[in-house]
């Protein structure tokens, strides 16, 4: 994509768009495109040294500056109280985001072009500067503005305290009384000493979010060079966590375009390709080799329900069979009392189980869903052999019971939850809080529970393991038909979201939610076929937008229109109406499958894509948001680039839509 001079030099236009160039270890460039700061996460070396969560900000920016018959242009563009300043934005020519993202400023008759790459498994980063077009050449400053501090806490000087700055071959290295990793500047020009403190950086985000909005950064001087017109390399700026020789600075080569699997017919549908190139971001390894899925860009880390529901969108239609094997081995070693772990903590490493809060009842059950997937594409029976143990744990201690009230009741359903626990995906919670405790027997979790005997079963015979293979088609079989007896609204013509609420026998949730497309959706649905039609009418007319799906219908007293404001504004709204884009895959799954997959049913499901298109070019550049706003404009929130907006939209266009792949029949 290209954002042309006329966007570019409106600031309120574009100052919400971000770009985003990750390591594949957890590290990340992130910024707007006018260069201006404006979360606490922006910079460009946010740094992952340890573990793909525990992450620190070190190179907040460059502030480049030009030279020309004398005459001083500054490129740069900050956010100060009462004052945009400089206001480089104005002459910004273009911005670009193919291979990697791409600045240009005409200056005159000057053309000066800056290009950013991340090096492949590296916190390290590789900024050039070239004169393209004008006269033979000018002068160039370029400016780092640094910091040391984890990316979630904004700090000030006399916080931070005073940096300790060393010379090293072609460059500096700069160093803090803290645990953040140390920075290495390198460059092709001459380093100018001239330490210096900027203070008040305003950051808008931060500020309509409620949170701390300012911050200091420190600057240990400047690179100058000459550009020469043309020149291939001009001025190269290096920033690392490790020792760098400038002389070896090079620009890595380009990505590949279209993803891992250049099979697919990307000239089928104008959202293939972006869909899956905006895969790469979400899929890293770890200091220890663990693979795994970052949920979200800038601020999630490893979550394990976030990691298999997005597994075969992210993985297998796109055919990384390697990583998706990786990941589900990894987590297989950490089962615990037949639960994945729900998500692992910043402060850790991720390797240990101390690391990880084991706080969700439908997380194991995307996990076995997730084995079955893979089998689906891969047929490889080895893995998941090795894999069956941790099946076994996990059907055998939800039936048995486990954490958090979880288990099967008498009459075949699971139940779960305790007062003051979050366990399904809507898991918000103040304080002691929690938004929709959904406390009881919610309906995804045993449309999961369902699919989960059903994959059990299946790798039960394949395995010869006849007396689970039994237990667990016994154990479907009355499971489904309770669901189907007292689950059913007939009433309302939908499913209720959850039954015997708080553990209270024949009690019901009415709320109209999305959560019930799962009984379509999953390899093995659970509900009966002849009333798809109403549930999918039921959830199209009250709960679709554009964006994805309201997690709540309009006339319920609950609904909020809007997820804006502080944090408990925002957590208040997360599952009370705000839109998710995950929840378009479900949708779209079970609108093909009740319409027999004809080509009218195809059709008509990928009408409920259309809204993304826009999207990829609105917030996050070339990703999904985690959420929007429940009410027009839809304006998106959360997370710019979200695993699941992305993973489940890509699987249910390549599977269901364009039915390639390995779709499950209906």
């Amino acid at each position: 994509m290209v954002i042309e001079r006329e966007q570019c030099n409106q600031l309120d236009s574009v100052r919400g768009l971000e770009w985003l160039v990750t390591s594949g270890a957890g590290g990340f460039a992130m910024g707007t495109v006018p260069g201006i700061l404006t979360r606490r996460y922006h910079g460009l070396l946010v740094a992952a040294p340890r573990s793909p969560v525990h992450r620190h900000v070190l190179l907040a920016k460059l502030e480049p500056t030009v030279w020309i018959d004398g005459r001083k242009f500054d490129l740069s563009c900050n956010d100060y109280p009462g004052a945009i300043h400089p206001r480089g934005h104005e002459l910004l020519d273009s911005f670009a985001l193919e291979v990697r993202p791409c600045w240009r400023w005409r200056v005159g008759r000057a053309l000066i072009e800056q290009t950013l790459d991340m090096l492949p498994g590296q916190d390290t980063i590789i900024v050039r500067y070239r004169l393209l077009e004008g006269p033979p050449s000018v002068e160039l400053d370029v400016r780092p503005l640094c910091t040391g501090r984890s990316y979630h806490a904004l700090t000030k000087r006399g916080g931070q305290g005073e940096p300790r700055i060393a010379a090293a071959p072609c460059g500096i290295t700069i160093s803090w009384a803290n645990d953040s990793p140390t920075l290495h500047l390198a460059s092709n020009s001459v380093y100018v000493p001239s330490p210096d403190w900027f203070y008040d950086f305003c950051l808008m985000v931060e500020t309509a979010r409620g949170y701390d909005d300012r911050q200091d950064l420190f600057s240990p001087g400047w690179f100058r060079a000459t550009l020469k017109r043309g020149k291939a390399n001009g001025l190269l700026v290096a920033a690392s966590t490790q020792p760098i020789d400038a002389a070896s600075i090079s620009l890595p080569p380009a990505r590949p375009r279209a993803g891992d699997r250049p099979n697919l017919p990307y000239d089928r549908d104008p959202l293939l390709a972006p869909l899956v190139r905006a895969v790469r971001p979400f899929l890293v390894g770890g200091a220890d080799g663990r693979a795994t899925v970052i949920a979200g860009y800038p601020w999630f880390g490893d979550w394990g329900r976030d990691t298999f529901l997005s597994l075969p969108g992210l993985c297998l239609v796109t055919g990384r069979f390697d990583t998706a094997r990786q990941i589900l081995t990894s987590f297989a070693r950490h089962v615990d009392r037949g639960m994945v772990p729900n998500r692992f903590l910043d402060s850790g490493s991720g390797a240990g189980a101390d690391d990880a809060e084991y706080n969700t009842v439908d997380g194991s059950l995307w996990y076995v869903h997730a084995i079955g997937r893979y089998l689906d594409y891969t047929d490889d029976v080895r893995t998941v052999r090795e894999l069956y143990p941790a099946v076994i744990e996990i059907l055998t201690h939800y039936a048995q019971g486990t954490r958090y009230g979880i288990r099967v009741d008498a009459d075949g359903l699971l139940a779960a939850g305790e007062p003051g626990v979050q366990l399904t995906w809507m898991d918000a919670k103040i304080g002691d809080w929690v938004v929709t405790p959904r406390i009881g027997k919610p309906v995804e979790v045993n449309a999961l529970w369902y699919d989960a005997l059903r994959v059990g079963e299946a790798l039960a015979r394949r395995f010869d393991d006849a007396a689970r293979a039994s237990k667990w088609n016994e154990a479907a079989l009355h499971c489904m038909a309770t669901f189907n007896a007292r689950f059913w609204y007939e009433r309302g013509g939908y499913l209720y979201d959850v039954i015997d609420c708080d553990h209270k026998p024949e009690t019901h949730d009415a709320s109209l939610r999305p959560n019930q497309l799962l009984a379509i959706s999953l390899t093995h649905p659970i509900l009966r076929h002849d009333r798809w039609e109403a549930v999918l009418r039921a959830v199209g007319s009250a709960l679709w937008t554009p964006m994805g799906l309201r997690t709540l219908s309009r006339d319920h007293g609950d609904y909020q229109p809007h997820n804006a404001g502080d944090q408990r504004t925002r957590d208040a709204a997360y599952h009370q109406g705000t839109v998710w884009p995950w929840l378009l895959g479900p949708l779209v799954t079970a609108a093909v499958r009740a319409g027999g997959a004809s080509a009218t049913a195809r059709r008509d499901a990928r009408a409920y894509l259309s809204g993304l298109e826009k999207h990829l070019n609105e917030a996050g550049l070339g990703g999904v948001s985690e959420v929007a706003d429940a009410e027009p404009p839809h304006t998106p929130g959360g997370c710019p680039w979200q695993a699941w907006s992305v993973a489940e939209p890509l699987r249910a266009l390549v599977e269901d839509v364009l039915q390639l792949g390995r779709s499950p029949r209906a």
